[in-house]
Order: structure tokens, then C-alpha cells, then sequence
């Protein structure tokens, strides 16, 4: 049986190997999933609460091992990959609780019908999930598939399938057998369990996989939950307070080396504050420390691997080429690691305005008022999130309404208060996550009616 071999991107050494599951078991594996179907949907609401439940805690308690993984696998900061695997468990509680809220059926009434809307599991949901968060992303997708009465199949990403099997692993120890299993391997896994008996998927990860997954779900009407790529702006008034703006553009477009959905990929700073504003973002790039995740005191780790790498390098030459100018950064990559890199003088005709690029580049593109930023943060297919800061919240306001992303945020990053979904527009989002709208997307809605008494 062939292996997956997991390799620490910091230092190219080995860190793990699992099984590839071949792809002509994955009707046996979805077989045994419908298999336990019935039985994990007939505990009800709050009995598969009461049996997720203890695995909170369980997670959290083995956040530093489990983060420790994390991190040798893909590169980020071991604090937070520690933090990502505590986040998670510590937050698991609070999380069912929002799941019961959001799938208990709900009564509606007129004068002639009461009508009770129902949530019931769809059947077998594959959960396919990316390596830059390998914890959170499958967290995200497995736990309100099963809250909805779900089983579940996950597919890690390849790149990162050690941590993916420590989760479910210590996940299982709390379920039925067959409730939660996972497989390994790569596109030939992930089309595999697309094609097979299930009737739910929930995909993190590339608009263009997106759109193969959507393409085969279609032929069945099978329901999907895609989360795809981004290419987030950062719209600067110039009224903004430029010293905040800076620090989260800094945070926003490095954090994770780049490697995450909603990084801040290009900026839009008003002529007149330009100068100044590019200034503290070079001020603030360089201090930030680069290394590897397992050294103290890192702040941005490595690519996940050299085809990362070469990808975000090859889009900082093309943009030399075409009259960017580099203000900090650029430099040769070392192994996977790639300096952070702030790049003017870029438009929209050069590739790294245009294509998202995951990882720590940012491109700063002056304009003359909010009609031309709005309209130059439009122009793209991409519609995650997005962010401005302005210091006439009103202003910053009605220009984050003329934004095309599905998530907005003024003087902040794109997410929402607790219970908000997490939802892309255009090609970033078919369908969305997390809050009570989105924890129903993981269940067949029903609606069940009778006549009103006189």
C-alpha cells in the first residue's frame, strides 16, 4: 500500500507517514458511514450534543501535542498552532450549544396553518479540507455535519495528514464506529469521494477545484458548502488613522505567511496619505521575524512546500518585470521561506493584483477618492472579505457597502460578531458556514404543516 509522506516545510525533514486510501475503497468507507447513519441520527439534537460534547475538552488538553504536529507539518508559528488546536476544543461547548439553537425546529403560524420547520441530516457529508489551517478548517465542517445528524467522511489535505489523523482520532474515542472516518491521498481521493454515495460536501479550498467539485456534485444535485480562494482588498481613506491601518495591514497580509482565505493581498491608500502610510508598512514589515515555526519568538514560518513557493516568487517577478516596484522583501527565497514583500507601483494588469497569490506579498496601488478604490476593489472575480479604515466611520461605511465581498470589515478584519456567518460572494462562496444560517446549510430543511384548529 503506497504512504502519504509528511515533510516539515522549515527544515525538508520527514515528519510522519500515513496509508493512502485507495480510491476504489471509497464506496466501502461511504457505505459504513450510511451504515451508522441511522442509529447517530435517532440520538436526536441533543443527544449528539451530549456525545461531542466531552471531546472539547479532550482537544484542548492535547492542544500542545496535537499543535506541535500542526506545526512541523505546515510551518506556522508553534504558538499558534498550539493556539489553533486550543481554540477549538476550548470553544467546542459554546459552539453545540449555537448548533442546538440553530437546528431545533422552529414553529410558524398564521391564522389557517401552523408549519414547524424540521432539520434533518442529509445523509453522508464528505468534508475535503486544505492545509493552512489543518485543525480549524475540518473543524469548521465536520462538527456541524454531525450536530445535523450527519456522518462524515474527511479528506485532509495531503500535505498536512498526520494532525488531520490525531483530530479524528481523538474525535472517534467519543463517537459510534463509523460515525467519523477519514481518508488520505490527493485529487484521486478527493474526486473519488465526490463521485460516491453521499449526498452533502464540504470543500475548503481552490476556486478552481471548487468549480470541479461543483461540476460533479452537479450530475446528482448533490448539496455543497464551497468555501473558495480570495483576493482580499484594504481600502485607506485618507481620514484613516494611518498608524492602525498599517499595523493590520502588516498582520493581515503576513500573518500565516500569507497562507490564509481572507489575507489582505492588495491595497488601495488615497494619494494624499500614501506616502506616510507606506512608510509604517515598511517600518512595521521589518520587524517582523522569520524562521522556522519551532524557533522562539517567529512570526512568519516557511511556504507549506517549494510549489507554494515558486508560485508567490514567480508572481513578485512578473510583477518586476512589468515596473513594480519592490519597497521591502524580494529577496531570493531561502528553502520555503519567502521574505515578507510590499510592492507599489502595481496595477490591475499585472497578475499579482489580479490572481490570488497565498502568500506574504502585498501590493499597494494609490487612487484618487472612493469612487476609484471601490471600483478597483471591485474589479475582480473574487468576493471573500474585505476591509476599510477610514476615521468618518459613516464614510467608511457607505464605501464598505459598495464592496462586493461577502464580509466586510471597517477598521477591523472581515470577521463578524459571534454568531455571524462566515460567507463569501461571487466565486469565493456557494453557500456558507458557521451562525445560524450557515449551521443550517448542513441540514435538509422540512417543512411539516397542518391545519389550525377553530
Amino acid at each position: 500500500m503506497s504512504e502519504l509522506i509528511s515533510f516539515d516545510p522549515s527544515t525538508g525533514d520527514e515528519v510522519g507517514r500515513v496509508p493512502v486510501t485507495p480510491a476504489a475503497d471509497l464506496p466501502v468507507v461511504v457505505a459504513r458511514a450510511h451504515a451508522a447513519a441511522r442509529g447517530w441520527a435517532e440520538l436526536g439534537l441533543e443527544g449528539r450534543r451530549d456525545a461531542l460534547r466531552p471531546f472539547g475538552p479532550a482537544l484542548a488538553e492535547a492542544a500542545e501535542r496535537i499543535g506541535t504536529i500542526l506545526t512541523r507539518e505546515m510551518g506556522k508559528p508553534l504558538p499558534q498552532g498550539i493556539g489553533e488546536v486550543r481554540y477549538c476544543g476550548a470553544g467546542l461547548g459554546e459552539t453545540l450549544d449555537e448548533l442546538v439553537a440553530a437546528l431545533s425546529p422552529e414553529r410558524l403560524e398564521d391564522d389557517a396553518v401552523i408549519s414547524d420547520l424540521v432539520f434533518d441530516p442529509f445523509g453522508v457529508c464528505a468534508a475535503i479540507t486544505p492545509w493552512n489551517f489543518p485543525v480549524s478548517m475540518p473543524h469548521w465542517a465536520v462538527v456541524p455535519a454531525l450536530m445535523a445528524g450527519n456522518t462524515v467522511v474527511l479528506k485532509p489535505s495531503e500535505k498536512t495528514p498526520l494532525v488531520a489523523d490525531e483530530y479524528i482520532r481523538l474525535l472517534r474515542e467519543h463517537l459510534p464506529e463509523g460515525v467519523v472516518q477519514v481518508v488520505h491521498g490527493d485529487e484521486e481521493q478527493g474526486r473519488a469521494l465526490v463521485a460516491a454515495d453521499v449526498q452533502l460536501i464540504a470543500f475548503t479550498g481552490s476556486r478552481a477545484a471548487g468549480r470541479a467539485i461543483l461540476a460533479e456534485a452537479g450530475k446528482d444535485l448533490k448539496r455543497v458548502v464551497l468555501e473558495l480562494g480570495g483576493k482580499d482588498p484594504l481600502i485607506v481613506l485618507d481620514d484613516a488613522d494611518l498608524e492602525a491601518a498599517a499595523q493590520f495591514a502588516v498582520m493581515n497580509a503576513f500573518r500565516n505567511a500569507g497562507q490564509v482565505c481572507v489575507s489582505t493581498e492588495r491595497i488601495y491608500v488615497q494619494d494624499s496619505v500614501a506616502p506616510r502610510f507606506e512608510e509604517l508598512v515598511v517600518e512595521k514589515t521589518r520587524a517582523l521575524k522569520v524562521g522556522s515555526g519551532m524557533e522562539e519568538g517567529i512570526e512568519i514560518g516557511p511556504m507549506i512546500d517549494a510549489g507554494q513557493r515558486d508560485h508567490v516568487i514567480a508572481q513578485i517577478e512578473a510583477a518586476r518585470g512589468e515596473g513594480a516596484k519592490v519597497l521591502i522583501g524580494g529577496d531570493p527565497p531561502r528553502g520555503n521561506f519567502v521574505s515578507p514583500t510590499v510592492l507599489t507601483g502595481v496595477d490591475h494588469r499585472m497578475a499579482i493584483m489580479r490572481d490570488e497569490t497565498f502568500g506574504p506579498v502585498v501590493g499597494i496601488q494609490r487612487v484618487d477618492g472612493d469612487d476609484e478604490a471601490v471600483a478597483a476593489a471591485n474589479d475582480s472575480p473574487y468576493g471573500l472579505g474585505a476591509a476599510v479604515f477610514g476615521g468618518d466611520v459613516a464614510r467608511a461605511e457607505r464605501v464598505a457597502r459598495r464592496l462586493s465581498a461577502g464580509m466586510v470589515g471597517i477598521n477591523k478584519g472581515c470577521g463578524g460578531a459571534s454568531g455571524s456567518p462566515w460567507v463569501g460572494a461571487r466565486q469565493s462562496g456557494y453557500g456558507y458556514h458557521s451562525g445560524r444560517d450557515g449551521h443550517r446549510q448542513f441540514a435538509q430543511v422540512r417543512v411539516v404543516s397542518r391545519p389550525k384548529e377553530a
